[in-house]
């Protein structure tokens, strides 16, 4: 055969979803996909994959634990990536405005497919059913695609921490992102604005 062979590879077909329980099928592509993305450099804290049984119970604990939704995207029906959103506890009503998107990540064989873009706008949209003005998140500063990403889709960088996360290379910087959820914003204010 000669030519281009790619004209004739099919279109992936990527979805996202709120997962709320885990069939075996679904746990283990989840756990290969973290740890792709762990030895990626982009495990959400781990710098090695764990064993096995390990992420296991992160992924079932993750689905118990009330405060916390789990979305997973998948590539022609794999999990290929996924993302949280946390919810202040309940005897936090200062903050009962604002929840965290956090532990996303797309593996390294998955991307460039937009299931990043979709992972952070479920979580956004989901926050936003849920009533919540601001979502918050933090990322290293080596992940320059997910912190483009970011920014593109709104998110305010407000700070950064010097010694964020240790990794085999030394130290990384944290950055601290918003994004305000609401058309008014927080307490009535202008969008983005303060009272």
């Amino acid at each position: 055969m000669t030519g281009d062979q790619t004209q004739f590879a099919p279109t992936p077909v990527t979805s996202v979803e709120h997962l709320t329980e885990l069939s075996v099928g679904d746990l283990h592509d989840l756990c290969d996909a973290a740890e792709a993305a762990i030895i990626d450099g982009g495990g959400f804290g781990w710098l090695t994959p764990p064993p096995r049984e390990t992420l296991e119970a992160y992924w079932r604990g993750t689905l118990l634990i009330p405060d916390r939704d789990l979305f997973v995207g998948r590539l022609d029906g794999v999990i290929a990536g996924s993302s949280q959103l946390h919810r202040p506890p309940r005897n936090n009503e200062a903050q009962s405005f604002a929840c965290n998107f956090t532990t996303s990540f797309v593996a390294p064989w998955a991307r460039g497919h937009g299931l990043a873009r979709d992972l952070t706008q479920i979580a956004e949209n989901h926050a936003r059913s849920l009533g919540f003005e601001v979502m918050n998140l933090d990322v290293r500063e080596t992940q320059r695609a997910a912190i483009r990403l970011y920014e593109a889709l709104g998110f305010q960088k407000f700070g950064e921490h010097p010694y964020y996360a240790r990794t085999r290379d030394g130290f990384v910087r944290g950055l601290y992102y918003f994004k305000n959820l609401s058309v008014t914003g927080p307490s009535g204010t202008n969008e983005g604005g303060t009272s």
